[in-house]
């Protein structure tokens, strides 16, 4: 009772610290896994305690156990900040309270499960929001993240495992960690953990072991770890090669742009997502562009429509991506826009007519692929659409 009345307020609180002067902004670091119970979280107090003998100030922020005995040990002697206890839909819910680790300055604190959604009414949505006030106060972060929680992996992690993620967090988090080491563990020894109960109760263990916890989607989504962390990697080479050389350091200038053409539909997000990935690979901008019906236009949109236009250019500002808006017909502005921008490659989804609307009213996607010279266009299957609305 008293720490609750003693609390100063949290809005002045981080005013003062975020003017204060600091020693810089802190930095992240992240365990990257494939799945639940590869060790994340145990490798993370165990860096807390090597950090705490050499005479750091560590304190544990927030740390999920999930109640498995040897996480619950490493924990040891490390202090751990209390979290906040919100009541929500009648139960005890348990957040990070950012305030009270910003009070104690510590000079690390841990924070597990960054892609977690927290509770509503809290001041973020997301625990990686929580992180970089963290970080703006100056204050060094240990994190963890599975891959499927990625965003612009999400429609891969789905079509691999048949599983929709809906907490996710934005692909900038990773590329601006310090640094991202992978914890790794081989499916068939991830599997006899969980047969064991090392990792879930038996009931939620057995349902895991017949769903998410295959031999299968573990391979892919240990793929899609290796392949994120490899690519960090290969990004730091390319900065010490560049400085090795004698360059300034300043990043290259892209060669590539990467145009995705979305509208209102769910379909956006997969060829966000798409864009994103090339875009990522070839090192490139992405620009999503999207095109308004001519003033007069009996194309009027609903209210869901906007909702989902307005969704799909949330993921493309949340992603990184320039944003365009323009308004005539979709196929000749998409097009002009592309030219003008010396876009080398356009994302666009199938068309969704079918044949004999499209001899009658034409397509849009036709008509892209005829007016694009110059550009390479990469059109995503009708297959690929389906069972993609967003949930």
């Amino acid at each position: 009772m008293t720490r609750e009345l003693d609390r100063p307020d949290p809005d002045a609180l981080l005013a003062r610290i975020l003017t204060e002067d600091q020693p810089g902004k802190g930095k992240l670091r992240i365990y990257l896994g494939a799945a639940p119970g590869v060790g994340k979280t145990y490798a993370m107090l165990q860096e807390a305690h090597r950090r705490k003998e050499r005479g750091t100030d560590v304190v544990i922020g927030f740390v999920e156990t999930h109640k498995r005995p040897h996480t619950e040990a490493r924990i040891g002697d490390l202090e751990i900040v209390p979290p906040r206890e919100v009541p929500y839909r009648g139960v005890i819910v348990r957040e990070i309270d950012i305030e009270a680790v910003i009070a104690r300055r510590p000079r690390v604190a841990l924070v597990d499960e960054l892609a977690h959604a927290n509770v509503p009414g809290s001041r973020h949505e997301k625990r990686y929001e929580d992180v970089r006030d963290l970080l703006n106060a100056g204050i060094h972060v240990i994190a963890t993240l599975n891959i499927q929680h990625i965003e612009s992996l999400n429609d891969i992690v789905k079509q691999l495992t048949g599983v929709s993620v809906r907490e996710t967090v934005p692909d900038g988090v990773l590329v601006d960690a310090e640094e991202v080491e992978l914890i790794d563990m081989a499916p068939e020894a991830l599997i006899q953990r969980m047969k064991h109960g090392n990792i879930y109760p038996p009931e939620q263990a057995r349902q895991a072991l017949e769903n998410f916890f295959t031999p299968g989607n573990l391979t892919a989504l240990r793929d899609l770890a290796l392949r994120a962390t490899a690519q960090g990697v290969e990004e730091k080479l390319s900065h010490y090669m560049r400085g090795q050389d004698g360059d300034s350091g300043e990043p290259m200038t892209a060669t590539d742009r990467i145009l995705v053409a979305v509208d209102h539909r769910p379909i956006g997000k997969v060829l966000i997502r798409r864009g994103w990935r090339i875009a990522a690979a070839l090192k490139a901008e992405l620009i999503v562009v999207h095109v308004e019906p001519e003033r007069g236009s009996r194309m009027a949109r609903s209210l869901e429509d906007d909702r989902g236009l307005r969704a799909n250019l949330q993921l493309a500002d949340e992603l990184g991506a320039r944003v365009a808006r323009v308004r005539g017909k979709v196929a000749a502005e998409v097009v002009a826009y592309a030219h003008a921008n010396r876009v080398t490659q356009m994302v666009i989804g199938q068309s969704t007519r079918g044949r004999w609307a499209e001899m009658v009213q034409g397509s849009v996607t036709h008509d892209l692929l005829r007016l694009a010279r110059g550009i390479d266009v990469l059109v995503v299957a009708e297959a690929e659409q389906a069972s993609r609305k967003e949930r």
